[in-house]
């Protein structure tokens, strides 16, 4: 029997995204396994756990081989504070330099990399009497955040002295994971700033999900888990020597038939009639559509599953809905239409749009129910 649980959000849908707990765990436990011993893991629950719940999976993660948990913002480490997660939580973003008081009546960590920060930080303690927790945040090639490595060592040790901090960590972020050339010059990077200052009781972190399924850096001692908790696999470099958990998929997508009817030959379905009737068809709407991140790209080229037969999505989708053609299969008002499942991955329509399973996971949180199952 299922165990389920539910977000407390609006549940008078008949579309929803159910999310398997005990597959979480599993893919948790896959990801410690390959591991060493004496590295940490950071779990990232970022962007709503990658659209799958945060507040939900903290638990579970952490029960299953998490060392910590990281976000991208304030507000996502508040959200996990509020549900009384109380482990080690770094915001792995730029922070504002007016909420940083925010952050530390949070007992949050954060990523600092510019003068503006320290000032910050300082004038926080200044006010609240608790030292920032922080992490020096390191760009070694991705061009987006964090201080350049001409600047770094000096900034590290400008850290290191400064009395109002608790300095807790370095890292970084790889920009091409699967490209080995060019992850070898971000490694590079890394290493001419760790090996020269004292890293004695810091974390050092700079493998993600990719980096850690193909690299080994030894003046690191912490990697970062993402996409893999989730049952995906980030893109790796086409070789032999990438080490690959054993996962599952973690997130399913239905809908209940809300209407059936017929379309005449030669009738147009959904705007714009991009799907044409051959012959009499019977068509089966369902209440889901891009408002609820299935993207209208998608339309004419993706399928679902109906009491245990394919069906092809048909028409434009729309905001709120769209159609299948269930002429072949026996079905009635109420049943079940599955988009995704541990047969149909997100992978494929990542692969149809040309984007990344990241992306489309994120999508599906903005207004589906989520249900929990275990």
């Amino acid at each position: 029997m299922k165990n389920v649980r539910q977000t407390n959000i609006n549940i008078h849908r008949d579309s929803w995204v159910e999310i398997n707990l005990e597959n979480v765990a599993h893919n948790m436990r896959a990801i410690r396994k390959n591991t060493p011993e004496n590295i940490k893991l950071l779990a990232v629950v970022k962007a709503d756990a990658y659209g799958h719940g945060s507040v939900m999976l903290a638990p579970t993660l952490l029960a299953s081989g998490a060392d910590m948990l990281g976000v991208a913002s304030i507000d996502e480490g508040v959200d996990l504070r509020q549900a009384k997660i109380n482990c080690d939580i770094l915001v792995l973003g730029a922070v504002p330099i007016w909420a940083v008081e925010t952050a530390v009546n949070a007992d949050l960590i954060i990523s600092i990399f510019s003068k503006e920060h320290l000032d910050a930080c300082k004038k926080a303690y200044e006010r609240t009497g608790k030292k920032p927790k922080v992490h020096v945040k390191l760009d070694t090639g991705m061009n987006r955040i964090g201080i350049s490595i001409d600047d770094a060592i000096d900034f590290i040790k400008e850290v290191q002295n400064a009395d109002y901090l608790d300095f807790g960590g370095i890292f970084t972020h790889l920009a091409n994971a699967e490209i080995r050339e060019k992850t070898k010059i971000q490694i590079e990077r890394w290493n001419s700033v760790i090996s020269n200052i004292d890293t004695k009781g810091l974390t050092l972190h700079i493998l993600n999900t990719a980096g850690a399924m193909c690299y080994d850096v030894p003046n690191s001692n912490m990697r970062r888990a993402g996409i893999a908790l989730y049952g995906l696999y980030p893109d790796l470099p086409e070789d032999a020597n990438v080490i690959k958990p054993d996962l599952k998929p973690v997130m399913s997508l239905k809908a209940r038939i809300v209407n059936i009817h017929k379309a005449k030959d030669g009738e147009g379905v959904s705007y714009g009639h991009t799907f044409v009737a051959k012959g009499t068809r019977k068509i089966a709407t369902i209440p889901l559509g891009y408002a609820d991140g299935v993207p209208r790209g998608l339309s004419n080229k993706i399928s679902g599953i109906l009491n245990g037969k394919e069906i092809k999505q048909i028409g434009n989708i729309t905001m709120d809905q769209m159609m299948f053609d269930i002429t072949d299969v026996n079905a009635n008002l109420g049943d079940v239409i599955t988009l995704l499942d541990e047969n149909h991955s997100i992978d494929e329509w990542a692969k149809i749009l040309g984007t990344i399973n990241y992306e489309l996971t994120c999508r599906l949180k903005v207004r589906l129910p989520r249900v929990y199952t275990r």
